[in-house]
């Protein structure tokens, strides 16, 4: 991968959000990252692999902040590249609740916001700011949860179950891009430290996670970055709609 390819990745502070943007840094890409906060260790990257490498701050998790956000984006692409990357990754877990504890609207919100919202306004600026001539390629970071529910997860699985159907939409409407909505599997990232210390009695499936941490069954960002961007930049990407990253080696 060279300057040619221009890559852009949300909720890249941490976790797979970052192992992704590294890689791609790492192969000289040019990088557009959207997170809360600026990644000082992804600068490192940059400067080293001599890689370009723009950082949006923005909380995506607030309407008012996505507009704007996309905004920065539109001005950032840069025009002439032959291949252009999109990578939906930001994404929340909370509220964790079963379904007759969800009284606080604002925070579900802030999930749809996130998990949705966010990647249908970033999705729509990326697609007016980029030719069709260009290869352009969508991987929005779906879940097992919005394909099957789980107790405690009712925003979580709804807000995955969404991303999916708006893939669906998206590849519909313009069948010369690429994209999927890709499960990743199960990540040793902040999002699972988040989901071990749920509360028993709102999400039944707790066990399961903290048996999967204590036995080392939880999956590096890293690792699985590398399979993510292996499978994003193959000829076989977005024969399967809605995918899930163990089906490849």
């Amino acid at each position: 991968m060279e300057a040619s390819t221009v890559a852009v990745v949300t909720g890249a502070s941490r976790g797979l959000g970052q192992a992704l943007a590294g890689r791609l840094l790492a192969s000289g890409a040019h990088v557009i990252t959207i997170a809360r906060s600026q990644n000082t260790e992804l600068t490192d990257l940059a400067r080293q692999h001599g890689a370009r490498l723009q950082q949006i701050q923005a909380d995506l998790s607030q309407a008012a902040t996505i507009e704007s956000a996309a905004g920065m984006l539109s001005a950032a692409l840069p025009q002439g590249a032959t291949r252009y990357l999109l990578l939906n990754n930001a994404g929340t877990v909370d509220p964790v609740s079963l379904a007759d504890g969800l009284f606080d609207a604002a925070a579900i919100e802030r999930a749809f916001n996130l998990n949705v919202n966010a990647v249908m306004v970033l999705s729509a600026a990326f697609l007016r700011s980029t030719s069709a001539d260009a290869d352009r390629r969508i991987l929005n970071v779906s879940s097992g949860a919005g394909r099957k529910p789980t107790r405690g997860w009712g925003v979580y699985c709804a807000t995955k179950a969404a991303l999916d159907h708006y893939t669906a939409v998206l590849a519909d409407e313009h069948p010369d891009l690429r994209i999927a909505a890709l499960a990743p599997g199960v990540i040793d990232t902040a999002m699972q430290e988040r989901i071990r210390s749920s509360e028993r009695g709102q999400f039944p499936d707790l066990e399961r996670f903290v048996n999967l941490h204590e036995s080392g069954q939880l999956a590096s960002p890293d690792a699985v970055a590398a399979k993510i961007l292996r499978h994003l930049l193959s000829d076989a990407y977005g024969h399967e709609l809605l995918d899930d990253i163990r089906n490849y080696d």
